[in-house]
Order: C-alpha cells, then sequence, then structure tokens
C-alpha cells in the first residue's frame, strides 16, 4: 500500500536483531533460522551508493519480487517465505514502520558464488563485447546484429560475484569448474526456463526483459531461488512501444539518474553527490510505472 506521504528508509535501524550485512540496497537481519531482507530507498550508481533516497523504490523492489516469487513457484523453488509483518515474529513487531512493504523473511541458503544471467537482447556489456569480436561472453552470436537486437534465442552469460565493484564476465566452462558440471548445467537450464516464462508474461503487458540476473542457494539439499527476482534493480525493463533496434532502449531503472550524472560530469569517485528531487521522482516514478504493468495493481 502506498503512503499518504512520501517516506524515504535510507537505512534500516532495528535495535536486538542481529545485522547480518548492509548491501548497496539491502539490510538483511538474523532472526532465528531465517533471514529478514530489507530493501531500503537507497540507489547506487557508478558503484556508489547515493546520498539521495529513491522514493517507493524499497517496497518497489520488495513488492515486485514477492509477485515473481509467486508467479514461479511452480518452476522453481525459492527462499521467499512471507513479507507480511503480522506472521513475523515478535522481535520484528517494534519496528512495522521500517519493515511494512519493503520486508521479507526468507530461507537461510547456502548461495552459489555465481550470477547466472539470462540475455535475450544484445545490449549493454554484451553489445560492447559483439562489436569487438562478434561474440558475447565468448558464445558465437551470428554477424550483422544491431544494437538492442533480439537474439534468435536467450543466451545463458554467467559472471563472477564481486564483493566490491563489478561483476565479470565469465564463460560456461569457468563457471563449471567453480560449481561442477552438473550444478552448472542445472542452473542453466533453470535460468533460462525462468527468463524465458517471464520474458512472455511481461511483453504483452508492455514490459521488454531484455536481459536479467539470478541468484540461487542449497537448502535443505534443494537449489533455491534467491535474492531479488525479475525487478528493474536486477533486470533491463525496455518499454515495449518505445523499442526500435539500432539504438539504446529507454527503460524503467536507474538510467535516468545515470544519465543524470554523466551530464554534470561527476568523476564517479565517492562521495556521489546528491540528487535533485526532480530526478529522484522521475526514477521513482519509472520503478512504479513497472510495478503496474506487470502486476496490473498499483503499489
Amino acid at each position: 500500500m502506498k503512503s499518504t506521504e512520501e517516506h524515504i528508509i535510507l537505512q534500516t535501524n532495528l535495535p536486538g536483531v542481529e545485522l547480518h550485512s548492509r548491501g548497496k540496497v539491502r539490510d538483511v537481519y538474523v532472526v532465528g533460522d531465517r533471514l529478514l531482507i530489507v530493501a531500503t530507498d537507497r540507489l547506487s550508481a557508478f558503484d556508489c551508493v547515493l546520498p539521495t533516497g529513491i522514493p517507493e523504490k524499497g517496497r518497489v523492489l520488495t513488492q515486485l519480487s514477492v509477485f515473481w516469487f509467486n508467479f514461479l513457484k511452480s518452476v522453481t523453488p525459492t527462499h521467499f517465505q512471507t513479507a507480511s509483518v503480522d506472521d513475523y515474529p515478535a522481535v520484528l513487531q517494534p519496528f512495522r514502520s521500517q519493515l511494512e512493504g519493503r520486508s521479507m523473511l526468507v530461507t537461510r541458503a547456502d548461495m552459489v558464488q555465481i550470477e547466472c544471467v539470462a540475455r535475450g537482447y544484445l545490449a549493454g556489456s554484451g553489445w560492447k563485447e559483439y562489436r569487438q569480436s562478434g561474440t558475447v561472453c565468448g558464445i558465437r552470436l551470428p554477424a550483422g546484429l544491431k544494437e538492442s537486437d533480439r537474439l534468435p534465442e536467450p543466451i545463458f552469460t554467467p559472471s563472477t560475484k564481486a564483493q566490491t565493484g563489478h561483476d565479470e564476465n565469465i564463460s560456461f566452462e569457468q563457471m563449471a569448474a567453480v560449481t561442477g558440471q552438473a550444478l552448472a548445467e542445472q542452473l542453466r537450464d533453470l535460468t533460462l526456463s525462468i527468463y524465458s516464462r517471464a520474458a512472455e508474461y511481461a511483453r504483452p503487458r508492455g514490459i521488454i526483459i531484455a536481459d536479467t540476473k539470478f541468484e540461487f542457494g542449497m537448502a535443505g539439499g534443494k537449489l533455491i531461488l534467491g535474492d531479488e527476482v525479475l525487478t528493474p534493480d536486477s533486470s533491463r525493463f525496455w518499454p515495449l512501444d518505445d523499442y526500435q533496434p539500432g539504438r539504446a532502449q529507454n527503460s524503467y531503472d536507474k538510467q535516468y539518474v545515470r544519465d543524470y550524472l554523466e551530464s554534470i560530469r561527476w568523476n564517479k569517485q565517492p562521495p556521489a553527490p546528491p540528487l535533485p528531487v526532480d530526478v529522484a521522482r522521475r526514477t521513482s516514478d519509472k520503478y512504479l510505472e513497472a510495478f503496474r504493468l506487470l502486476t496490473g495493481r498499483s503499489l
């Protein structure tokens, strides 16, 4: 539910609850044998967390992930348990105002140290590599493709999980050396299956999912889908009615912020500059619009 007044949370404070980690966007707490994941309104660009929050961003990330976890439950087990604060343990009840709509309780998992990326279109680092070598992550593609072209079929392009800085694209063979061949094949097939099903769902609703990344882990001897799923932070969402191959696309993500930061010639070294109110609001509107189109309801 959208609050009547703007309520931005850049960092949670839950006294008495064990903090597990703070990422660029999420604060993670230990709650018994489970984890509490809270999506804040922080935004990072060029590997720096900005001092300005994006209104409603954390709620969009959480509620969209919940939507997809439910959508995908027939495809794969997930770490999601509940996002209803009413069902949270008593220790969390005093913090309802920080948790409502932006948090979820999840199963703890031993995470696979690989980002599982599916690409259906030629964009980003894939387009850069293709121009140089005709490949994406070592996968040979047909000649003559343009920027943002739809690929003949989706491809799996894993990457390392960097604690700082950028993830690094690796080949399937390099991934298999880390995970083992059988698990690598399972992750590849599951990643492409999830991506294809989500892309088929999103397209008639006006959104092209150009690419996305997933994280998986092991829990109770099973491979489960974790982290966030198919959000504007983990995916490239393009408006279908504006799609035109041969150029970069407009998108429902933080590209608007990146463009602003480029325009002011920030040197991309911390500390990051604050955002004007209109830039933060415009970015928020893009996240909210993606949520509305995909779920069929307003936040």
